[in-house]
């Protein structure tokens, strides 16, 4: 069974979708200096373009995130499992790109330029910043997963 069978199941996706809204306010969060007040504003004006947003981008992006994991995945379970977000950590400059080729392409896509303009300034530090959620992410997947 794929990453994204498992994780879009429609018992499972609500709480799937939940949990990686936590994960990312929770990531925001967790960012310091200059850097992390950029993300702290780009994030908050994000959400006040439009309310839900968040959610609702983390809904429609889950499909594309799990198929861009599933090689990670398929591989750390044919390794005999532990922690994925170990597993993920250990290849952090992969799995980051494999992320980033997603919400590259889906910001390219937008007709919103407030978006595409907020996803630029933030773009600079995405992989920095997508390396640094890999452990809570590969936790997260492997809670709904196994």
């Amino acid at each position: 069974m794929t990453l994204k069978e498992i994780l879009t199941d429609s018992s499972r996706r609500p709480a799937v979708v939940t949990d990686l809204q936590t994960l990312v306010d929770e990531e925001v969060s967790d960012k310091g200096g200059v850097s992390g007040a950029v993300v702290k504003t780009g994030y908050a004006a994000v959400k006040k373009i439009k309310p839900g947003i968040i959610p609702a981008a983390v809904d429609s992006l889950l499909e594309d995130f799990t198929v861009a994991l599933d090689p990670f995945y398929g591989d750390y379970k044919a390794k005999g499992g532990g922690d994925f977000g170990a597993y993920l950590t250990g290849r952090s400059d992969e799995a980051s790109d494999a992320l980033l080729s997603v919400t590259d392409k889906r910001a390219e896509k937008s007709g919103r330029d407030s978006i595409k303009k907020v996803y630029g300034k933030l773009r600079p530090n995405g992989k920095k910043n997508v390396e640094e959620a890999l452990p809570r992410l590969g936790a997260l997947i492997q809670k709904h997963a196994g």
